[in-house]
């Protein structure tokens, strides 16, 4: 999913949420039967560069939809911030939006409130069918075993961003395959003048993603096989460490870094203060912040050793955004009309070639856009180094308490206080016990 999910949702309160019996969400304003209203509510999250420039993109699609159909689509796009939040809010009070998109972690989270519409097969008969749609996008679409609970509107993938110069002036001739040679090169970028990587530590969903990888990486899961947490197993304590470390003993993470939110080691890299960041789907965002193509290379996120590849060798989770619908909606077939829409395969072409993503619709996949420089290695990347994360109803949970317990190593990395593997695995002990009893 992108980056910058609810950081400030408590895990009681995110707890009660999901538990409660939820009625689902609906258009406040909508009203009437099914076919009756004329206007569908629509909760964008946050792609671009800001608010006002996701606005600026989607209005005038919408618009196309409202003269194909004579369905107005009322816009808010809500920051990742926020979002989450918001839609528990509206789970459990009914008052929501018809249409909504989320990260795709959220979906089995989301799915256990009983207030999104499932897409089983009729459903997706209305949309042209779940076989139009990337295997690895659907799989981050809910719980195993169950008719998903969204459907995939655009896909992602970590990778390794890299300032041309940046390199050139520290003599690095190739962007580094592993972990070593990353922290290699980092620490000639930081003989330069300038920060050898860029990192968010106040930025959970991204702490999250990153040290799910690493996790991977370790041979290590964050849960069971029958969905229990399982924080503090050494491999999910290596991987944690291994992510702060790149402050705390290695250095080449500036400590400023341990207070960044949202878009912040973007825009030092977007600026030359940084000479690398591992993000998600980002040429687009690099773009609108002044950044010219020429500037900077991308190249498969970093592994222990060898290449980027399946099981241990996995270098990104499966990001990307779906689109659910509130199943007490008062206008569902101008829902599914609206959700055929933006999955259209014009529509895929236009929207993820505005935001740098990838189409989860394997028609759209083909257009010669998505293997340009910042699309080509996040489609090979999706299509064979990437896993979803867990698809538990407890995800939204873990990413509060686990990218919590990241964002206080790493201020006390910045702090000068000691991250030792017990320090660690104490902070991760203390985000299990914080998660739902089973």
């Amino acid at each position: 999913m992108r980056t910058m999910r609810a950081a400030a949702i408590g895990a009681a309160t995110l707890s009660l949420a999901l538990a409660a019996t939820a009625c689902g969400g609906g258009s406040a304003t909508g009203g009437g039967s099914n076919d009756a209203p004329k206007t569908l509510t629509y909760w964008a999250s946050n792609q671009g560069a800001s608010v006002s420039a996701d606005e600026k993109i989607l209005r005038p699609e919408l618009d196309k939809f409202e003269k194909k159909t004579g369905i107005k689509v009322k816009l808010e796009v809500v920051p990742w911030s926020d979002l989450l939040n918001r839609i528990l809010t509206a789970t459990t009070s009914g008052q929501g939006p018809d249409v909504m998109n989320i990260g795709n972690s959220w979906s089995a989270s989301l799915q256990a409130t009983g207030a999104l519409l499932p897409w089983d097969a009729a459903n997706f008969a209305k949309i042209g069918g779940k076989d139009r749609f990337v295997e690895s996008a659907l799989g981050s679409t809910g719980a195993l075993g169950k008719d998903p609970a969204a459907v995939p509107l655009y896909s992602m993938a970590y990778a390794l961003y890299y300032n041309k110069q940046a390199f050139a002036e520290a003599g690095i001739s190739k962007p580094p395959v592993t972990w070593d040679e990353l922290v290699a090169d980092g620490k000639k970028i930081e003989a330069t003048g300038k920060n050898g990587l860029g990192a968010e530590g106040s930025n959970l969903s991204n702490n999250i993603h990153q040290v799910f990888v690493l996790a991977k990486q370790h041979g290590a899961d964050f849960f069971t096989t029958d969905g229990k947490p399982s924080f503090t197993s050494d491999g999910a304590v290596a991987a944690v460490k291994q992510y702060v470390d790149l402050m705390a003993k290695d250095k080449i993470v500036n400590q400023s870094n341990a207070e960044y939110a949202q878009n912040q080691s973007l825009s030092d890299f977007a600026k030359g203060r940084t000479g690398m960041v591992l993000w998600q789907t980002a040429s687009a965002t690099f773009k609108s912040m002044g950044m010219k193509d020429s500037e900077w290379g991308v190249t498969a996120a970093p592994v222990q050793s060898g290449a980027p590849g399946s099981g241990a060798q996995t270098n990104s989770m499966v990001a990307g955004i779906n689109m659910a619908v509130f199943k007490n909606t008062h206008n569902l077939d101008g829902a599914a009309q609206f959700v055929k829409f933006m999955t259209s395969d014009e529509e895929q072409k236009l929207l993820n070639t505005t935001y740098g993503s990838i189409p989860p619709v394997k028609a759209a996949q083909l257009d010669p856009a998505f293997n340009a420089q910042g699309t080509a290695v996040l489609r090979q990347t999706l299509a064979g180094s990437a896993q979803a994360l867990p698809q538990v109803a407890d995800e939204s949970q873990f990413e509060t308490a686990v990218g919590t317990a990241v964002k206080d190593l790493f201020a006390d990395a910045a702090a000068g206080r000691a991250v030792t593997t017990e320090s660690v695995r104490a902070k991760l002990q203390k985000a299990q016990q914080q998660m739902p009893a089973k």
